[in-house]
């Protein structure tokens, strides 16, 4: 399960890209060349806060049947400079560059649209500064500046979020795998800490406001409520008629596929756009760096309108089957952001808390490697240092005996390198660095180490 964007990386991804490097440089399609390195960089930032160190300099040597490791500082310099590698590629138009015949490659995602292309590996470098901010030279260099820079440059429109497109139809691979039709998630239900957080009962944070949001992202009970489980009590976390409805909209307890029409929403449809990076989140990441740095001015007006461009997102590209009574509209948007317990008045009053958690409810379902990527960040459980309270307001980790026994008490921080073929071909460099250990997966990161 764990071994998806290792594949995706060095497979999936892998001699494919560089075939696209090799190719578009002989034809001259710039365009293409610049396209295949930014998906690189995508994958090297994403690979590396997953797993930590991973093949780099060796990864694609075809004369090698065993690869030497490399650190995430590598990761994340290498990362850094195919950006701009990037970019420098992105930004030609001479040679054989053309939009036209971009989008026949590029039909899923940007459309051969070079400047959505520019704006998703700014955020890929934003991201790339602000996963670091436990670090030294997050302040030495002052990496914040960085953030708010490429942010700037990045995505600030819902219609540049960088989404992938599916086709649809008779074809499994043609479907969002979320989708009713591939049927992969119908045994699972949304967690209690979501549904909490959207509902007004968390206990320190956005204290009894429902979302407007809530419709579109979740899933009802029985009650007409959003109830959602304990992860490691399972059913036994709720009673049966506080049991959410799964993703698809079957409303018995036990399903595990979608009811007869079906009445999936969000990413949960089968054509459902699947975003990889919104103008929400970039809001968002700037208004964390913002804050920062001490510029609670700029801070707040990311903050509140990475909130506003989530809920537009919603109401234009996922408001199929929401039913009418508990669409967003107009009025309930502009009330959810004068309320004071989710928006404050005053600039000083702004916290980690409240950036991280709306943050946490925007990417909810999809921005998952960049949610655990940021909790990871602040270990879970720290505090927020204007309150004291947990930037994760309410989140609770497994208490001891439910927690993996090989695991010594302690959450995870990382992923192992891919089962299938380091276990079996690179056993040298797995025990130099320690990824036979049992406990290898709670072995911090060097990204959020302070």
């Amino acid at each position: 399960n764990t071994g998806s964007m290792w594949g995706s990386v060095y497979f999936a991804g892998g001699q494919n890209i560089t075939k696209i490097i090799q190719w578009g440089t002989e034809q001259e399609k710039w365009d293409y060349v610049g396209v295949a390195w930014a998906i690189r960089a995508w994958g090297w930032l994403e690979l590396t806060n997953e797993y930590g160190d991973a093949p780099l300099k060796q990864a694609f040597n075809t004369n090698l049947q065993q690869f030497l490791y490399d650190t995430q500082p590598e990761f994340y310099d290498s990362c850094r400079t195919v950006c701009f590698r990037a970019l420098d590629f992105l930004n030609r138009t001479d040679g054989k560059v053309s939009q036209a015949n971009l989008a026949i490659g590029d039909a899923y995602f940007n459309n051969g649209d070079v400047n959505k292309w520019k704006k998703f590996v700014y955020g890929i470098l934003a991201r790339s500064y602000n996963d670091l901010s436990n670090k030294d030279i997050y302040s030495t260099k002052n990496y914040g500046d960085s953030v708010i820079k490429y942010c700037d440059l990045s995505i600030n429109s819902n219609a540049d979020n960088a989404t992938a497109k599916f086709q649809g139809g008779a074809l499994s691979a043609a479907n969002n795998y979320y989708g009713p039709y591939r049927g992969n998630i119908g045994t699972l239900r949304q967690g209690g800490y979501i549904a909490n957080l959207m509902s007004g009962v968390n206990t320190t944070a956005f204290i009894g406001v429902k979302d407007p949001r809530a419709p579109y992202m979740l899933r009802e009970n029985l009650n007409g409520g959003y109830k959602g489980f304990t992860p490691w009590l399972g059913t036994s976390s709720l009673s049966a008629s506080d049991y959410p409805q799964n993703f698809w909209g079957h409303a018995t307890a036990s399903a595990t596929t979608a009811p007869t029409v079906d009445n999936s929403r969000y990413i949960f449809q089968n054509t459902s756009p699947w975003p990889l990076m919104t103008a929400s989140e970039i809001q968002f990441t700037k208004a964390e760096a913002a804050l920062r740095k001490g510029d609670r001015a700029t801070a707040l007006a990311a903050y509140k309108n990475g909130i506003s461009l989530n809920f537009d997102m919603l109401t234009t590209t996922y408001n199929t089957n929401i039913p009418v009574a508990l669409a967003i509209t107009p009025a309930s948007k502009a009330a959810y952001l004068a309320n004071p317990a989710i928006v404050p008045v005053n600039d000083v009053n702004l916290t980690r808390t409240h950036i991280m958690l709306q943050k946490y409810i925007a990417l909810y379902g999809w921005g998952m490697q960049q949610t655990w990527t940021d909790m990871r960040k602040y270990h879970y459980i720290d505090p927020d240092p204007a309150t004291g309270l947990q930037v994760y307001a309410d989140f609770t980790l497994p208490p001891l005996n439910y927690m993996y026994i090989t695991n010594n008490n302690k959450p995870v921080y990382r992923f192992r390198p891919r089962y299938n073929s380091e276990y079996l071909y690179n056993v040298p460099e797995l025990t130099r660095i320690h990824a036979l250990d049992l406990d290898y997966n709670t072995y911090e990161l060097w990204f959020s180490q302070k």
